[in-house]
């Protein structure tokens, strides 16, 4: 058979099974699925109402749009609004504290602004929700009452709201276990969707995303003792314990050494600390019934990167307890998935976790290492320590999809400070494979998190990309980077792609291969949330939507 024929058969294979990736799009409600088994548990109460005069609550909080001003039930709100606009013209562009005539006295108003722009997004209604959350809360809150606003241009207006009041209620994991009077922001927060039969789904959907999250920033965003290699295993082990979402670890040295020859470079210098050694966990959920898809994911859990041998300097280490936020999204996508208990699909999520240190036992340039896929490394900058971790296990997650049905395979990692510069903060890098291209995962990947707020950028990984890793010198497959920092390289987060393809021999399953694999790579340095920042769980939303939501 030709290249050409294995092409064509492959695209044809791939569009066979299309339809079992469909995704959100922008124009989609997201409605309460129907494998949702559980109401999550949050530290405070979320819970839905039918009008604006329970006594329970001490704050409103009003995020605007055409559709509710039109609501006779939201009268008192209005008048208290038209009042601020006599005495302020800005009145309806900015957040403010009003008196009005309901149980509560106290008005928040958060107006996201006139939305009819085509660069308008969700994302406004989302962070005016947040922002007047946050508002509540400095005006002696405790427990607010959220209108839900429900935007003709986002359908899913109402979800995303919610979830951005919910992310403004996150209280850091070290702040809740030191201080344990300030584990909680507010007592119970309340829900009104006026115009809808009933907001009880999007209560419900909301309270298992925000969970989530909450598992991906307590993770990701605690320091690098508090979730240091040990720590976050134990976390983990934890959360997951008596779940439909099984943990297993692979942490003996010699193991490692063996099966995972680029994680165990990385783990040298700090592997005699007992709680720095590193380990691979592995989080899996098998579906009752048949398995109709197959998702494994691969997270960064670098939980604290020095860059080793060739140091950060110039203040580079600050935030660097960041750079598990890869692993930590994996795991926050797992705890969601332990809740909702998808029908047909299995989730597989491996977190490599280790600490990137200084020392005489450190890896160093111009090692050539032997990775797990049988490709030959040649070390250039230790700072690169990302894409040793996760080539490894991504190739075990390769041999499990070989195997696996309709599989689709993922690496989520803040990889590189290129991507940042590309496209700013709060954006996530999205990159397909050759077989995950002729689907257009990424593009429909994009528009999923746009629903939700949970924001894309698409980049492709050409030629010149595997041309640039490609080995050089007799012996060597594989380059790991160049000399620069992936900042000052051209094509710097699309280069690492191409090296993750082929150090995990995933260039074996492209299109012109008798076994094609769909692999998608996200790069979510600008979007997981830099110090001091809280950390944001992005891709989290996004998965949830291309991958489960209904």
């Amino acid at each position: 058979m030709t290249n050409m024929a294995k092409i064509i058969r492959a695209i044809n294979e791939l569009k066979s099974v299309s339809r079992h990736f469909n995704c959100g799009i922008r124009n989609k409600q997201f409605s309460l699925l129907s494998c949702l088994r559980s109401n999550a548990s949050l530290p405070f109460e979320v819970k839905e109402e039918q009008d604006l005069t329970n006594s329970s609550y001490d704050a409103v909080v009003y995020v605007s749009s055409t559709e509710l001003q039109r609501s006779q039930t939201l009268q008192p709100v209005r008048a208290a609004i038209e009042r601020a606009a006599q005495l302020d013209g800005d009145a309806d562009k900015q957040r403010s504290v009003l008196e009005v005539a309901l149980p509560c006295r106290r008005l928040v108003y958060s107006p996201p602004g006139r939305l009819v722009r085509d660069y308008h997004d969700v994302r406004s209604v989302s962070e005016a929700a947040h922002s007047g959350v946050k508002r509540a809360l400095e005006a002696g809150a405790k427990s607010p009452l959220l209108v839900l606003p429900d935007h003709e241009w986002f359908p899913s207006s109402r979800l995303a709201s919610l979830l951005g009041a919910l992310s403004a209620l996150y209280v850091p994991l070290q702040l809740r276990e030191d201080v344990p009077a300030k584990s909680q922001k507010v007592s119970r927060i309340g829900v009104w969707s006026p115009g809808a039969r009933s907001a009880e789904d999007i209560v419900r959907i909301a309270s298992v995303l925000e969970q989530g999250r909450t598992v991906a920033r307590d993770i990701g965003t605690a320091d690098p003792e508090r979730m240091c290699p040990a720590n976050v295993q134990r976390y983990v082990e934890d959360v997951f314990r008596d779940t439909a979402v099984g943990v297993e670890m692979v942490s003996d040295p010699g193991v490692l050494a063996r099966e995972y020859p680029l994680f165990s470079a990385v783990d040298r210098a700090a592997r005699g600390v007992e709680r720095y050694k590193g380990r691979v966990l592995y989080l899996t959920y098998e579906p009752e019934g048949p398995v109709g898809r197959t998702l494994l994911l691969v997270g960064k859990g670098v939980t604290y990167d020095t860059g080793g041998a060739d140091v950060k300097t110039g203040g580079g280490m600050v935030g660097m307890s960041r750079d598990k936020c890869g692993a930590a999204a994996v795991a926050g996508f797992m705890k969601v998935v332990s809740l909702l208990k998808p029908e047909g699909v299995k989730v597989v999520g491996a977190l490599p976790l280790v600490r990137n240190s200084v020392g005489v036992e450190g890896y160093v340039a111009d090692e050539i290492l032997t990775a797990r896929s049988g490709a030959r490394v040649r070390v250039v900058n230790t700072d690169a320590e990302g894409r040793m971790i996760l080539a490894d296990a991504l190739c075990r997650m390769k041999e499990l999809a070989v195997e696996a049905v309709n599989p689709h395979l993922m690496t989520i990692a803040t990889l590189t400070g290129h991507a940042i510069r590309a496209v700013g903060r709060g954006y996530t890098i999205a990159m397909d494979n050759g077989p995950a291209k002729a689907e257009r995962t990424v593009q429909r990947l994009q528009e999923a998190g746009e629903a939700l707020g949970d924001m894309f950028e698409i980049s492709t990984i050409r030629r010149e990309d595997f041309s640039n890793y490609k080995g050089k010198g007799e012996g060597v497959d594989v380059m790991q980077t160049n000399t620069q920092s992936s900042s000052k390289q051209s094509r710097g987060h699309q280069g690492p792609g191409a090296f993750l393809i082929m150090a995990s021999g995933l260039d074996k399953h492209g299109l012109d291969s008798e076994k094609p694999l769909r692999y998608t790579h996200l790069d979510i340095a600008p979007s997981a949330g830099d110090l001091p920042d809280q950390g944001t769980g992005c891709p989290l939303l996004a998965l949830y939507a291309f991958f489960i939501g209904k």
